[in-house]
C-alpha cells in the first residue's frame, strides 16, 4: 500500500472510532481503541466471528508496542456530571464493580482504590493535575497481587472534550514498563464501558467480566 492509501483507512478508521490519534511532536501516532472494539465483541462475537476478533487482538498488540494505551470513548452526558461520575464515590462504586474510592482532588492528593472485603488498596496514587471538569491526571500503583505490585508506577489521564451533547473521553495509561503485563491496564475496556452504561441508562454492565466482579464483591460483603 502507498502511504496515502494507508492514511486513508487510518481516517476512515478514526471517523468509525475504532482508531485514536495522538499528536506527539511531529509525530502522529495511531492505536487501536479497545472500547468500542470490546462492545461490538460482547454483542456480536460468535464463533463464526471469533477469528476476526482474534486478528484485532494481534493488530492492537502490534500497534501498541510502546506501552502507551490509549482508550477512546463518547458518552451522552455533560462534562460535570462526567467528572463527579469519575471522582464521586458514591457513583464510581456504581460501575466499577462496587469499588471504594477515597481522595480529596486537590493537586498533590493522594488517592486509594480498593473493594469491599480487601485486606488492602487495590490501587493507589497521586493526584498530579486537577483541572475539573476537563483533565484529571494521576500516577497509578497497582497492589492487587503480586506480579501487579512488581511493575513500576505509571500514569494515567482522563481528558473530557464536550461534543454536542455528549462528550469525548479519552484515557491514557502510559509510563508503563516495557512488557508490563495486561492485567495492570486491561480492564480499562470494562470499566468505560461500565461509565457509559451507567451515565446512559442509570444501569450497571451486565458482561460476564462485570458479573464476575460484582459476585466477588457480594461474596466479600456477606
Amino acid at each position: 500500500m502507498t502511504r496515502v492509501a494507508v492514511a486513508k483507512h487510518l481516517r476512515l478508521l478514526e471517523d468509525a472510532g475504532l482508531v485514536v490519534s495522538r499528536r506527539r511532536g511531529r509525530q502522529k501516532l495511531h492505536y487501536l481503541n479497545p472500547v468500542p472494539i470490546r462492545l461490538i465483541y460482547d454483542r456480536w462475537v460468535s464463533k463464526y466471528t471469533g477469528p476476526w476478533a482474534a486478528g484485532l487482538t494481534g493488530l492492537k498488540a502490534e500497534l501498541e508496542a510502546n506501552m502507551e494505551k490509549v482508550f477512546e470513548i463518547y458518552i451522552r452526558t455533560t462534562p460535570d456530571r462526567l467528572w463527579e461520575a469519575i471522582t464521586d464515590p458514591a457513583i464510581r462504586a456504581k460501575y466499577h464493580f462496587g469499588s471504594q474510592l477515597e481522595s480529596d482532588w486537590t493537586p498533590g492528593s493522594t488517592y486509594t482504590l480498593q473493594h469491599a472485603g480487601a485486606d488492602g488498596p487495590l490501587v493507589e496514587g497521586e493526584n498530579l493535575v486537577v483541572e475539573p471538569p476537563r483533565r484529571l491526571v494521576q500516577t497509578f500503583q497497582a497492589l492487587w497481587g503480586e506480579d501487579a505490585a512488581r511493575e513500576a508506577t505509571s500514569r494515567v489521564t482522563w481528558e473530557i472534550e464536550p461534543v454536542g451533547d455528549s462528550c469525548r473521553l479519552i484515557v491514557t495509561h502510559d509510563q508503563l514498563s516495557e512488557g508490563a503485563p495486561e492485567e495492570i491496564y486491561g480492564g480499562w475496556p470494562m470499566i468505560l464501558s461500565g461509565l457509559k452504561t451507567w451515565l446512559e441508562t442509570g444501569q450497571t454492565l451486565t458482561t460476564p467480566g462485570s458479573l464476575m466482579y460484582g459476585e466477588a464483591d457480594k461474596e466479600a460483603t456477606e
